[in-house]
């Protein structure tokens, strides 16, 4: 006569052939996460760098407008800001990118920030 424990031994085995299965797709989409969660903040930064480039660049180039429009001074007031807002964003894309290091008094300010 058949045994009822060997229906719940193949039951058994099927259960861990499934289980196990079933744990490999979810490392497999843990791995899928893990690699666009670091493409989020990769382009996050990215989008950041190049806001803050592209305003330094217009902040340079408006302030160097009105300058010229109240001295008369066309275009040499907005040449010289554009210039000095190309270089900020330069400086302001090196510090975020750390190649360049913050300002000794802006580190102990942002230290106790984080406290």
């Amino acid at each position: 006569m058949d045994d009822p424990d060997d229906g719940l031994d193949e039951r058994r085995k099927r259960l861990s052939a499934a289980l196990a299965e079933r744990k490999a797709e979810d490392a497999a989409e843990d791995r899928k996460n893990g690699q666009s969660e670091a493409s989020r903040k990769g382009m996050a930064l990215g989008l950041k760098i190049s806001s803050e480039f592209i305003s330094a660049i217009a902040v340079g180039g408006i302030i160097g407008y009105l300058i010229d429009w109240a001295i008369g001074s066309k275009p040499w007031g907005m040449i010289l800001f554009v210039l000095l807002g190309f270089c900020a964003g330069v400086l302001s894309v090196l510090r975020a990118v750390g190649m360049v290091a913050q300002p000794p008094h802006l580190e102990s300010r942002s230290s106790k920030d984080k406290k």
